[in-house]
């Protein structure tokens, strides 16, 4: 019997006599090692640095740094990070009392106590200042404006350290080409209006999932260069945080090794495609809300004909999961007149509209979630009480359908039809 995870339980279904059921999932690894293992290599890329001198080097004629890691919607172990990276830092003469940590939380909500406590570990929280970043312009100081017009704001505490540091993970990035590196700093410490506009270049800029090459993520490389990141550490994790490859080193030639190690992995061969496709983001934390689960039906949509159907296994615990996208969505009277809007003046959070919009123009979607079904109605989906039930409606004995499904299918991404991927 398939299972998929649903937040941190799991959903199983049936599939009916007479069908078929594809699985379709990112290169799984066939042994991610244990924590051990982990451990050993984060070790060996930060002694082996590419195109930078070893952070114990970098760090001896400092006082302080600042540490800037992901938030809890992303797969980055960042514990296994930060323990080495203080190491480092303690033996070149900074002490403890001289980090600080800053979640990159870019125009994500802001943690609680307890949230920054399990993000970083309980030894890291009592070793060092954990900060959550305010997307606020008051609390981000104007350092410049980029070729493409983006007014570069950053977190006050970022932008006075004299090390800067960052770590998270790398994986495919519809809006940018790809996570990790420099999206560290922008979004991950950016003001809002500095997000935004960054942001809205997707609208006529279009990336190639799994390539840094365009504009939307040159502006981000531009938007470094006037706040530069000292140092980098990166990993390519499985749905299990095990981390697979490790790259440190030079922000931008370190983490181009991590995105070709990245695109291998997790860039998938969207042929052929299915009548039927059962998604699901793989679970907490990338099922977390809306706002992260819209980037599995993504993917899930360019595995599924045109006129074909989606359905999504997303809990959804903190339902929407973005103040903006939830007032656009409760106020939208005319869903083509709000399209239409935010196609003419991006609004970030409400972007997320368009995402759907786009999906639901080529196909229909189901939702299985805790979300209250006036929420996913508005949304566009169709509210899902059983699973099975649909199914059998779905998958009738006398029709031939062709079916597939994504377990992880955060991490399952189609590889575009390029020859340099």
């Amino acid at each position: 019997m398939p299972m998929l995870r649903y937040g941190q339980t799991t959903v199983s279904f049936q599939i009916p006599s007479g069908h078929t059921l594809r699985t379709v999932t990112y290169r799984l690894p066939r042994n991610p090692g244990s924590q051990l293992e982990s451990r050993a290599r984060i070790r060996r890329a930060l002694d082996a640095p590419i195109s930078s001198s070893p952070l114990r080097r970098l760090a001896r004629s400092k006082t302080e740094a600042v540490i800037l890691i992901p938030d809890g919607t992303r797969l980055c172990p960042s514990p296994l990070l930060l323990e080495p990276l203080l190491e480092e830092l303690n033996e070149a003469g900074i002490p403890d009392d001289r980090i600080d940590v800053v979640v990159a939380l870019g125009y994500h909500r802001r943690h609680t106590q307890e949230e920054l406590r399990e993000l970083v570990s309980h030894p890291v929280y009592t070793r060092v200042r954990v900060h959550n970043h305010s997307c606020l312009s008051e609390d981000c100081v104007y350092i410049g404006t980029t070729t493409l017009g983006t007014p570069v704001e950053i977190n006050r505490l970022v932008a006075a350290s004299p090390l800067r540091i960052v770590i998270g993970n790398i994986e495919p990035h519809s809006l940018v080409g790809i996570s990790g590196g420099v999206k560290s700093l922008v979004p991950g410490v950016a003001s809002k209006r500095c997000i935004e506009h960054n942001h809205a270049l997707s609208l006529t800029h279009k990336a190639i999932v799994g390539s840094s090459d365009n504009p939307v993520h040159r502006d981000l490389e531009e938007a470094q260069r006037l706040v530069p990141v000292h140092f980098m550490l990166n990993v390519i994790v499985d749905h299990d945080r095990h981390v697979l490859d490790a790259v440190a080193g030079d922000i931008v030639k370190a983490h181009q090794v991590g995105m070709r190690l990245a695109a291998e992995r997790f860039l998938v061969p969207a042929s052929p495609v299915y009548d039927i496709v059962i998604a699901s983001p793989g679970g907490y934390p990338k099922d977390l809300h809306m706002y992260q689960a819209v980037k599995t039906l993504r993917n899930a949509a360019a595995f599924t004909k045109p006129g074909g159907t989606i359905i999504l296994v997303a809990e959804c615990s903190e339902m929407l999961g973005n103040g903006q996208f939830q007032a656009w969505l409760d106020t939208m009277h005319n869903r083509s007149h709000t399209v239409a809007q935010l196609r003419a003046h991006f609004v970030l959070g409400a972007h997320k509209i368009l995402h759907i919009d786009e999906i639901l123009a080529h196909h229909r979607v189901y939702l299985l979630s805790a979300m209250p079904r006036p929420v996913t109605q508005l949304l566009g989906f169709t509210p899902v009480e059983s699973l099975n039930s649909l199914l059998e409606e779905l998958l009738s004995p006398q029709r031939p359908t062709a079916a597939a499904c994504l377990p992880y299918g955060a991490l399952t991404f189609p590889k575009p039809a390029s020859p340099s991927l």
